[in-house]
C-alpha cells in the first residue's frame, strides 16, 4: 500500500472531521469486557494462522480451522461457498443482518521478519512453480480480529438482536473471491445483509488507531494483457521487418495521454505498464512484444473511458506501424472501486470514537490500491471498510520524524505490532457490529 502524503491527509482530515467528543472518557460496549480473558487464545490463533498461510484458492486448511471454531461457538456454518468460502450465521431474534467479512489467503512472498513464528511454508502456485508463502498483507490479523468478534458477540447475546453473518472469503489477493462467493449464491442461499463491514490493516498507521475514508476509499483495478505483432528479422536489415519493439515503445508513451490529456484532471486515474517482454538477442527483431498493464480509477465512467482508450490506442499504433495482424487485448482481472457509504461510515466513526476515544480515530485519504470487498457494496448493501493501524507506536513516531519508510503491506518484512493491533481490531469490529445490530 502506498504511503499517504501528509498534505493530502491533513486536507482530508479537515473535510472529514470527527464528531466532537472532547473531554469524554471512552465508554467501550460491555461486550468488550471479556476480551482480556479471550486474548491468550486469540494470540495463539494468530500465530497458528501466520505460520500456516495458504495461497489464493488453496485456503482449505484455513477455512476448516475457522469453520470448526465457529461451530464450537454455536454458529450455523456452511463451507465451500464459492471455493473455500465460509459463511457462519448467529441468529438472535428479529433485527438487522450485519455481515462481517475477512479474507483468508496469503501471498507468494518469502518471509524475512525474523519472528519466532515466521512462516516457512512453500506451495505450488497456479503456474506450477513452488513459491514461499506469507501472510504479508495482514489477513491473519483480519481473521483473528473477526474470530475474536465472533466469540464476543456469541457471549453477549443479551446485548443485541438480529443476525450476525460472518463471511470468510477466499482469493482476495486475486480479486476474484468476493465475486466467486456471490456467483455461488451468497445473498440467495443466506440472508442479504443490511450492512457489511470489513477491516484492513495498515502499514502506515500506528497500532491502536482506526482510520476511515467516507466515499471512494480504494480504486477499481483492472489488469490488461496486450500482445503486439510484428514481422521479425535481422537487426541489421530493419527495412525487411515490422518492429514490434518500436510499436510497443510508441504505445507505452501514447497510453500516458489517457491520463494526462483525455481525462478530467480532477478525476484520479493511473495507467501503468508494469511489464514489457519481447525478443531474445541483441540483433534479432522479434515477431511480437507483450505488455501487462494495471489500470486504476474510482468512478465507473472513468474506468470505462480508460479501458476503451487503451483498446483504441493499441489498435491505432499497430495500424500506424503496418502490423501484419491486429493486436490482442484482454482484461484478465478486475475489481470495482471500494465505496464506503458515507452515512454508515460516519455512524461507525461516532460509535468507535465513543469506544476507543476520538484521539484514536483518524480520517485518511483514498488510495489507488484495490479490494474486492467492493463487490458487496455493488449489490446495494451499505458497506464500509475501516483501516486498522498496525505499526508499533514508537517505531511509527521515529519513522515520521526521520522520514524513514516503513515496511509496506506485501513486503517480506511487514510485521504488525501484534497484541495492540489485534486488541484494537477485535474492539473495532465488535463495536461496529453492536452499533448496527438491533437493541434488546
Amino acid at each position: 500500500m502506498p504511503r499517504r502524503p501528509v498534505a493530502m491527509l491533513m486536507a482530508v482530515m479537515s473535510l472529514c472531521a470527527l464528531p466532537a467528543f472532547a473531554g469524554e472518557t471512552p465508554a467501550p460496549p460491555p461486550a468488550l469486557g471479556a476480551l482480556d480473558a479471550l486474548y491468550p487464545d486469540l494470540d495463539k490463533l494468530y500465530r497458528e494462522l501466520h505460520q500456516a498461510p495458504e495461497l489464493s484458492r488453496q485456503e482449505e486448511k484455513t477455512a476448516a480451522k475457522l469453520a470448526a471454531r465457529l461451530r464450537a461457538l454455536g454458529y450455523d456454518v456452511t463451507t465451500q461457498v464459492g471455493g473455500h468460502g465460509v459463511v457462519a450465521l448467529l441468529r438472535n431474534g428479529a433485527g438487522p443482518t450485519v455481515m462481517l467479512r475477512t479474507e483468508m489467503d496469503g501471498l507468494p512472498v518469502e518471509e524475512k521478519t525474523g519472528l519466532p513464528y515466521a512462516s516457512k511454508v512453500t506451495a505450488v502456485d497456479d503456474g506450477g512453480q513452488r513459491v514461499s508463502v506469507m501472510h504479508a498483507c495482514g489477513h491473519d490479523v483480519h481473521m483473528t480480529s473477526w474470530m475474536g468478534t465472533a466469540m464476543l458477540l456469541g457471549r453477549a447475546r443479551g446485548q443485541w438482536r438480529g443476525t450476525v453473518m460472518l463471511v470468510a472469503q477466499p482469493a482476495e489477493e486475486q480479486g476474484s473471491g468476493a465475486r466467486q462467493m456471490l456467483e455461488a449464491g451468497l445473498f440467495q442461499r443466506f440472508p442479504k445483509p443490511d450492512f457489511a463491514v470489513a477491516l484492513h490493516d495498515s502499514g502506515t498507521a500506528e497500532a491502536g488507531t482506526v482510520e476511515y475514508t467516507p466515499g471512494f476509499a480504494l480504486a477499481s483495478v483492472d489488469s490488461v494483457d496486450v500482445t503486439l505483432f510484428g514481422k521479425g528479422g535481422h537487426g541489421a536489415y530493419p527495412q525487411t521487418t515490422v518492429d514490434p519493439v518500436v510499436m510497443a515503445a510508441r504505445t507505452v508513451l501514447a497510453l500516458q495521454t489517457l491520463v494526462s490529456r483525455e481525462k478530467d484532471p480532477l478525476e484520479p486515474a493511473v495507467v501503468t505498464v508494469g511489464s514489457i517482454h519481447g525478443g531474445t538477442k541483441h540483433n534479432i527483431i522479434p515477431d511480437e512484444v507483450r505488455l501487462q498493464l494495471t489500470v486504476r480509477s474510482y468512478k465507473p465512467e472513468v474506468r470505462k473511458r480508460l479501458l476503451e482508450g487503451i483498446e483504441r490506442i493499441v489498435k491505432a499504433e499497430a495500424l500506424a506501424s503496418n502490423a501484419p495482424r491486429p493486436p490482442t487485448i484482454a482484461v484478465t482481472e478486475g475489481t470495482p472501486a471500494t465505496y464506503n457509504e458515507p452515512a454508515l461510515t460516519q455512524r461507525l466513526v461516532s460509535a468507535l470514537a465513543r469506544a476507543l476515544g476520538d484521539k484514536n480515530l483518524r480520517a485518511a485519504p483514498p488510495v489507488m490500491g484495490g479490494e474486492d470487498f467492493s463487490e458487496y457494496g455493488r449489490m446495494g448493501i451499505p458497506a464500509t471498510l475501516l483501516w486498522l493501524g498496525a505499526v508499533e507506536p514508537q517505531r511509527y513516531a521515529q519513522a515520521k520524524q526521520s522520514g524513514e519508510p516503513l515496511p509496506s503491506l506485501h513486503s517480506a518484512t511487514f510485521a504488525p505490532d501484534r497484541e495492540r493491533t489485534l486488541r484494537t481490531g477485535v474492539s473495532a469490529l465488535t463495536t461496529a457490529a453492536l452499533e448496527l445490530l438491533g437493541r434488546p
